[in-house]
């Protein structure tokens, strides 16, 4: 029996099980993805094909691969095939115990809340300064498994409420660069939020560190502040390629109040080349503002969450919830798709992540629609109704099934094994089944292997 190229697996039988005793070389791929239907915007890929993985990496991308050249062939027709999604704006420095801090009890342990909707990557959108951002790697990046990247608060101290976010002392453009130096490619932007005061200052050192480090300043623009107008922000103070998140909020001049429409502001910020975030969170996410200005063309340029303890459980639930309510609002899959992986990806200058091309990590989602009548919830506890609604069956991260909803990538229990258990670690991360877990230790003389 051949099984890959110049591979053939020697096997014998004890009792009805069919017994692995090991392969003479190894299959060309640690897993292929078979049959389902690609979406990949950097690539422009919006077909079926199948997705070969192998040592971590997308390994090849082709209509037809057979099943036999991978340790683990898993059957995807009928879903979606995406990239990993790439969260940029979500608050995940947990367990440091101080109260009402997103340097705190207000941030979540990232795996519990990414994989199971499809997200490998998501930035920490300034939950920490330089002060305390070695901490935040320490206890946090360098122990997930989800990918952590991070926005630094322009505050040293990070995002600890206006006791901190208000000092105009702590905000210090070099050091913050200083510290993105540091550690390169995991910071991968400067973070302003919630400033109430009249000052410019928060934006023009965000701005000169994002220019010393050359990365990107991501800004949630605080308190409506006559003084420092939104059109001013967004045509002279940010540069081309920074990031205004919780764009469909409302409460800082994106809508124009006469016409309903996108500002004056928001439209002169397109123009210079910002991009817009949605950023949905808690409370930065409005029907009343979303749906006017989705009429009238202005759509995302990403998608991400504000995931945090006060946002999961209300209006804003994960991920593939807000992506949702973009389809309530007339976006197809394939854009959604591509404002959750290729476009954040770019602009955090990431752009190794959120594609599926040759070369580039296996962080891939795989996602079902189901179709019904669905409400979607924004910040003012009211709903607008949809017929589709995305789920997460699958999710590959560095290679690994890290998640499997209905068990797509396993075998029934009562059925030969469809690959050598011993080689499971090159396909899944799941823990192995006691005893190596051959048809023939899982079960007793007693019960029949089909």
């Amino acid at each position: 029996m051949k099984f890959g190229k110049c591979c053939f697996l020697a096997a014998g039988m004890i009792g009805s099980a069919l017994l692995f005793t090991g392969v003479v070389c190894a299959q060309q791929y640690d897993m292929i993805l078979q049959g389902g239907h690609v979406l990949d915007a950097k690539n422009h890929v919006d077909t079926v094909e199948d997705v070969a993985v192998k040592d971590g990496l997308i390994a090849e991308v082709a209509p037809h691969i057979d099943a036999k050249e991978a340790v683990k062939a898993i059957d995807v027709k009928g879903f979606y095939v995406t990239p990993g999604l790439v969260d940029i704006h979500e608050h995940v420095y947990a367990g440091t115990g101080e109260r009402d801090s997103y340097a705190g009890d207000n941030s979540v342990y990232p795996d519990g809340f990414t994989f199971r909707v499809g997200v490998t990557t998501v930035v920490d959108a300034g939950s920490s300064g330089w002060r305390n951002f070695e901490d935040f790697k320490d206890h946090i990046i360098d122990r997930s498994k989800t990918r952590v990247l991070a926005d630094l608060n322009i505050v040293g101290a990070g995002m600890r409420g206006p006791k901190y976010e208000d000092n105009l002392d702590d905000m210090d453009g070099e050091a913050t660069a200083k510290m993105a130096l540091k550690y390169p490619g995991v910071v991968v932007g400067i973070k302003s939020a919630h400033f109430t005061g009249p000052e410019w200052k928060p934006y023009e050192q965000a701005v000169k560190a994002g220019t010393i480090a050359n990365i990107p300043v991501m800004i949630d623009y605080g308190s409506r502040r006559i003084e420092r107008p939104l059109y001013d922000l967004l045509s002279t103070k940010l540069r081309p390629g920074d990031i205004y998140t919780h764009a469909y909020s409302g409460l800082r001049g994106e809508q124009d109040p006469e016409t309903g429409k996108a500002s004056k502001a928001m439209l002169v910020g397109r123009q210079q080349g910002i991009y817009f975030d949605v950023g949905h969170g808690g409370g930065s996410f409005s029907w009343t503002v979303a749906i006017p200005l989705m009429k009238s063309g202005f759509t995302p340029d990403s998608i991400s969450t504000d995931l945090h303890t006060g946002s999961m459980n209300a209006g804003m639930k994960d991920m593939l919830n807000v992506a949702d309510k973009f389809l309530a609002m007339g976006q197809t899959i394939p854009q959604v798709v591509t404002e959750m992986t290729w476009n954040p990806a770019h602009e955090i200058k990431q752009d190794q992540l959120g594609n599926l091309s040759v070369g580039a990590p296996a962080d891939i989602a795989v996602l079902s629609v189901e179709h019904g009548s669905f409400g979607f919830v924004d910040m003012y506890n009211t709903k607008l109704m949809g017929t589709e609604k995305l789920n997460c069956q699958l999710t590959v991260r560095a290679g690994k099934v890290v998640y499997d909803l209905n068990g797509i990538s396993t075998d029934m229990w009562d059925a030969q094994p469809t690959s050598d258990p011993k080689q499971a670690k090159r396909w899944t991360s799941f823990t192995e089944r006691p005893f190596g877990g051959s048809a023939h230790q899982r079960f007793p003389a007693s019960v029949p292997v089909k």
